[in-house]
């Protein structure tokens, strides 16, 4: 009998720890959401950036490759 006992109070006891898991947000939790989502803002600016400052890069190379090119001529 305790086995059973034991095994219909098992949902009981995955119920309420799913239940307590399901608590509102505080300040930390929200504060360090902000703070992820900012940091992901960042980088993903920072890699836009950084792209463009290769394109740029690439396209003074390629002026002065021509440049260089047509003086040789």
């Amino acid at each position: 009998m305790k086995i059973s006992r034991s095994i219909a109070l098992l949902p009981v006891a995955i119920l309420m720890f799913t239940l307590a898991g399901c608590e509102k947000e505080g300040p930390a939790e929200q504060a360090g959401k902000n703070i992820d989502e900012a940091v992901e803002e960042m980088q993903e600016s920072a890699e836009d950036t950084g792209d463009k400052v290769m394109d740029k890069m690439e396209q003074a190379g390629d002026k002065i490759e021509d440049a260089t090119d047509a003086a040789a001529e």
